[in-house]
């Protein structure tokens, strides 16, 4: 096994399953539960970069997960005003951050003022190799109405082949 491999974490392109959660301490920093921290760590570059796209939910992107974003983009020509809005807010609250050796990632100050991430209860959720970092007032709103359609959606999905 090379350095950086952890059998429980699989390959570096498939985040945990399931929902986690986490609070940040007086400093800003986000303690990732051990799951998380084994995918972000089993990544050759263990910077991530820590942004919002939205303003709403922030996302953990493993860098070189971000980087392949950003070269998928660079190709993107359909909409260019929305690629520059999403670009312009992605760097706007984004910074490159490291894990400490204990699984803790700083999330700067601007990001956690706007997204109101302090305080509050925070829900960790994969999603397309990265982990979405959604505060408990937008978690309980998403879980709604995802719940509100959860027959329908799933009758979708497996009619589209998901078994």
């Amino acid at each position: 096994m090379e350095q950086g491999e952890h059998p429980e974490a699989g390959p570096a392109d498939k985040p945990p399953l399931g929902r986690n959660c986490a609070r940040l301490d007086d400093k800003g920093r986000l303690k990732l539960p051990a799951e998380v921290h084994r995918f972000f760590d089993s990544f050759p570059e263990k910077r991530l970069f820590v942004t919002s796209l939205d303003g709403v939910i922030a996302q953990l992107y493993p860098i070189s997960v971000w980087r392949a974003n950003e070269e998928l983009l660079q190709e993107y020509t359909e909409d260019p005003e929305a690629l520059e809005r999403l670009m312009f807010n992605a760097h706007d609250l984004g910074a490159t951050e490291n894990m400490d050796g204990q699984g803790r990632v700083t999330l700067h100050s601007e990001l956690r003022t706007e997204l109101k991430l302090m305080g509050t209860e925070l829900h960790l959720i994969p999603y397309k190799g990265h982990i979405q970092i959604l505060p408990d007032a937008i978690y309980r709103e998403r879980r709604k109405t995802s719940r509100e359609r959860a027959q329908e959606d799933r009758k979708i999905l497996e009619k589209a082949g998901m078994k």
